[in-house]
């Protein structure tokens, strides 16, 4: 006889159970696909002292990169810091054979932005605060085949 089944829910997310929950996943994906060969990739800015004021953070798999992170100090903003950011991440991933760019951003964040570095919005998701959106944003090297998605 199987043994009874309880349900928990918890404001909070107990340590334990998160990493048993990321361990079967974690176990569950390396059997089911290479994530072995996910990498990970990060480029900063710094001053000459050493300060840091900017950073894009995130990965490659096959073709694909994924922008995970993408911070510059407020006192360097519209100086053209995110996007040699973003373009030396870029660059570093199409080194690794990467020829798709994607990530998501908030309507309150950076969407104009990624807009003028040849990102699309391909998936808007709405139902946060009032007025809040979600975009999940692609864009192809334009060397490469138009993206069927």
């Amino acid at each position: 006889m199987k043994e009874k089944l309880s349900l928990s829910v918890h404001d909070e997310i107990p340590a334990e159970e998160a990493r048993a929950v990321n361990q079967g996943l974690g176990d569950f994906n390396a059997l089911a696909g290479p994530i072995h060969e996910v990498r990970p990739l990060s480029c900063f800015a710094r001053l000459e002292s050493g300060a840091l004021v900017g950073g894009a953070i995130g990965r490659t798999w096959g073709q694909c990169c994924e922008l995970q992170q993408l911070w510059v100090d407020p006192t360097y903003r519209r100086l053209g810091m995110g996007t040699r950011l973003v373009r030396r991440f870029e660059e570093a991933a199409a080194a690794r054979g990467c020829s798709i760019f994607y990530l998501d951003t908030f309507s309150f964040q950076a969407r104009p932005f990624y807009e003028r570095l040849g990102y699309e919005a391909r998936l808007e998701i709405r139902g946060f605060a009032p007025g809040v959106a979600k975009f999940i944003m692609i864009r192809r090297d334009p060397l490469d085949a138009p993206c069927s998605t």
